[in-house]
């Protein structure tokens, strides 16, 4: 019931003003983007495609909304409210089982910038490794159910993410979950010794800063969400490519974000973005193989039911350049 009343009341917010969202002044079809988190590096193609007119030149005025925590992005696409939304792979999967109508479009992250950070001092090289500490997960991302699935974890006494490092440069013996290139980043600059752990390296690597719009759009009006996929693939290569601008911009919107971490993230995203398979097949290239392989892992730590959805339904190549 709560899941229906939330749904309606998107709908009704996406009803009020829809028309005039529809085409702006300048005869740009007018779209909005929004983003799972605060504005940070792994928005930085999309914020690329805007800074430097790529969305514009393609007919699109594009208004990028930022996130935050528990950001609720899959509800404001399905039900209308925005036509883009960015999350990640796992988050589609699990709206889709929810019949939430999202579709995923086009996937920048071909490995996932989520990590695992402990303590160099602290001897572990594996996340398999963690045991006897602290460990700070959030409860509601498919990662943290799937790595209390797959190890042991003994002795680990898990409790909540804050969204800082706080806890962590205070206790050598705390570990925290994080972006490889955001929060290991800040507590180096604040002298800890952070040793990231990609989870990624577990086998869970869900595709991340993935665009999706809803089933209508997609199938209303191609035309508009053709244009949103080239332009942010031109965005992202842009960005990988001269990310100086964009950041300052970044910066601008989330001044917490200095132009010192926004370029180590940049270089950072370069080797997870552009991975062997996006460099032969293209950028923000996905597979079937890959959602079906994390359905599967997805469904084995008990977060989506056996047989609720076929993973074809939940992304589309078509748009790619």
């Amino acid at each position: 019931m709560l899941k229906s009343l939330i749904f309606c009341l998107f709908g009704l917010l996406a009803a009020c003003g829809e028309n005039d969202r529809q085409e702006s002044t300048s005869g740009l079809a007018r779209v909005r983007l929004a983003l799972n988190w605060f504005p940070e590096v792994e928005h930085g193609g999309f914020y690329a495609a805007s800074v430097h007119g790529y969305y514009q030149q393609r007919g699109l005025a594009v208004e990028i909304l930022g996130g935050g925590p528990d950001a609720p992005v899959i509800q404001r696409v399905a039900t209308g409210a925005v036509e883009f939304g960015v999350t990640n792979a796992d988050d589609v999967l699990s709206a889709r089982a929810q019949e939430a109508p999202v579709v995923a479009l086009m996937a920048p992250y071909q490995v996932n910038p989520r990590c695992i950070m402990v303590h160099a001092s602290s001897g572990i090289e594996s996340i398999e490794d963690i045991e006897n500490m602290t460990l700070a997960l959030s409860q509601r991302p498919a990662f943290s159910h799937y790595l209390r699935r797959k190890f042991p974890l003994s002795g680990v006494t898990i409790v909540p993410y804050l969204g800082n490092v706080t806890q962590f440069l205070a206790d050598p013996m705390f570990g925290q979950q994080g972006y490889i290139f955001s929060e290991p980043f800040v507590a180096r600059s604040k002298g800890a010794d952070p040793k990231a752990l990609l989870v990624a390296d577990t086998g869970f690597n869900p595709y991340a800063s993935v665009l999706i719009a809803d089933e209508a759009t997609v199938a209303g009006r191609e035309q508009v969400v053709s244009a949103m996929v080239l332009a942010s693939v031109q965005g992202w290569q842009h960005y990988l490519r001269e990310p100086e601008a964009t950041n300052e911009y970044i910066g601008e919107l989330n001044p917490e974000m200095s132009l010192e971490i926004l370029a180590f993230g940049a270089a950072e995203s370069v080797p997870l973005v552009l991975d062997e398979v996006a460099l032969r097949e293209g950028l923000g290239h996905m597979s079937e193989r890959r959602w079906e392989a994390l359905l599967q892992q997805m469904v084995e730590a008990d977060i989506i039911t056996a047989d609720t959805l076929d993973e074809t339904s939940a992304f589309t190549t078509r748009f790619l350049p």
